[in-house]
């Protein structure tokens, strides 16, 4: 067992995090020595249902912005975010990650770092928010960043103006497109961390198997038979996280996998990425 000091604060948090008991909460912190990604697989472990929000995210105010360009060929999404819910609701703020946004679709940079380097106005990127920063007087960055190009990408802006999301296609016309903004709701709804299950990395698919193994050594299951239970249990983790295979949220009744083959059998989603502030 750690010696390190659990603060309530800590255990406040991990019991936001998690939804999981503030008791179970503090032993979890305990039992991992304070590292809240290991409390979360800990409870978790024990069996225990917890949220889907990861330790390693901070709850982040800001705006977030998805747009393509006039072909729809290639698009951008960004986070700008900053401190309080007052802040990113100013009109100016709004209007400044709108700029940025709108820089990183004409130039199309290909990370971050090269994002901020572009000259916005008579400066960078990098000083322009850092003289944003000093006229706020909060933190400010650029908290995500990814380009998409593909035969049709599509956005998705929420209207809280905290969640985006693009998607990219391999083909273009108005029943793609229309599929694809059903597809862009989905990922806003369901937040899949991959397309399909051989797109997940394979250190996921390792800690899930391993998670699985705990959870039916928990209930009691034979050590013979944990491997099997816990790649049942990885099947159904592929079930609720990855795009292709999650039910269709409009219809329950299909996977997205059976949406798309409904319009095209070739109709493939070749790229997404979901941005969510404080979510």
């Amino acid at each position: 067992m750690s010696n390190v000091t659990i603060s309530a604060g800590d255990v406040n948090k991990l019991r936001q995090l998690t939804g999981a008991g503030m008791m179970d909460c503090k032993k979890a912190l305990t039992e991992t020595g304070g590292d809240f990604e290991a409390a979360v697989d800990w409870l978790r472990k024990k069996g225990q249902k917890v949220s889907e929000k990861r330790a390693d995210q901070e709850v982040n105010e800001g705006v977030a912005i998805a747009q393509v360009n006039p072909d729809a060929t290639i698009g951008v999404v960004l986070a700008v975010g900053c401190e309080t819910d007052f802040v990113a609701k100013n009109d100016n703020y709004i209007q400044f990650a709108q700029s940025i946004a709108d820089l990183a679709l004409n130039n199309q940079p290909a990370d971050k770092d090269a994002l901020l380097t572009l000259p916005l106005g008579d400066v960078t990127v990098a000083e322009a928010i850092a003289e944003q920063t000093g006229k706020i007087g909060e933190k400010i960055e650029i908290t995500e960043y990814s380009l998409i190009e593909a035969a049709s990408v599509t956005p998705y802006n929420h209207s809280n103006g905290k969640v985006s999301v693009l998607v990219g296609m391999n083909k273009s016309g108005d029943a793609v497109v229309e599929t694809a903004k059903d597809v862009t709701m989905q990922i806003a709804a369901m937040s899949p961390i991959a397309i399909d299950k051989d797109d997940v990395p394979e250190e996921v698919k390792q800690r899930e198997m391993e998670i699985g193994k705990e959870q039916a050594r928990a209930e009691g299951k034979p050590e013979q038979i944990l491997e099997k239970i816990a790649a049942g249990k990885l099947e159904a983790y592929f079930r609720d996280n990855t795009l292709l295979n999650q039910k269709f949220v409009k219809d329950n009744s299909k996977s997205i996998k059976d949406v798309l083959a409904g319009v095209d059998k070739e109709l493939k989603v070749t790229a997404f990425k979901r941005i969510g502030l404080g979510s």
